[in-house]
């Protein structure tokens, strides 16, 4: 029997997280998991966690470690016989070390990417917020401008994607991502 191969994905907003992720379990037949459809597949389905999720994106604020590590580090326990690699989880210390105790993995891969690469990635994603799909109006557009592909539904842009608020943002990601690629190294 083959190993199992466990690895994380970071890096800040507009890194492409979420597209290279795509092209690496692709290339090497893993299961991609990503944090964000865990916590809108909870939300939908109105689980204890999901309602609290919930009340803390409504009001613009990150989901708090605890809850993010109640509804990942579950289904994490369900992958037990796949390879897999994790994209948006853990974003802090705290996560890091809830998953350090759940599982073993093989690698953590962080993306390092120019600040002017970001602004321009960032003012040009428009995002269908019930699906998560993410559309860059430059290499990844919808077929209709604002629409997306699938549900015809409007895209939106993020107030936290707008170049005024980037900088902060960013910031912000420096400061709690440091000791997690610490934690890592």
């Amino acid at each position: 029997m083959a190993k199992l191969f466990r690895a994380v994905i970071m890096g800040p907003p507009g890194s492409g997280k979420g597209t290279i992720s795509e092209r690496i379990a692709h290339s090497f037949g893993l299961k991609h998991l990503s944090s964000g459809d865990f916590v809108r597949e909870n939300i939908a389905a109105k689980t204890e966690a999901g309602v609290q999720a919930k009340t803390y994106i409504k009001k613009g604020l990150l989901v708090p470690d605890h809850v993010m590590t109640r509804l990942l580090l579950p289904r994490l326990g369900e992958m037990t016989k796949y390879s897999w690699l994790l994209d948006g989880f853990p974003r802090t210390l705290a996560q890091a070390e809830a998953l350090n105790s759940a599982c073993d993995l093989d690698v953590a891969i962080n993306l390092n990417i120019p600040l002017e690469t970001l602004k321009e990635r960032l003012r040009h994603r428009w995002i269908h917020p019930p699906s998560g799909r993410v559309y860059n109006m430059c290499f990844n557009p919808p077929r209709v401008q604002g629409i997306d592909d699938i549900t015809g539904e409007p895209l939106i842009q993020q107030e936290d994607d707008r170049p005024e608020a980037l900088v902060a943002r960013l910031r912000h990601y420096k400061d709690v991502a440091k000791p997690v690629i610490d934690f890592y190294k």
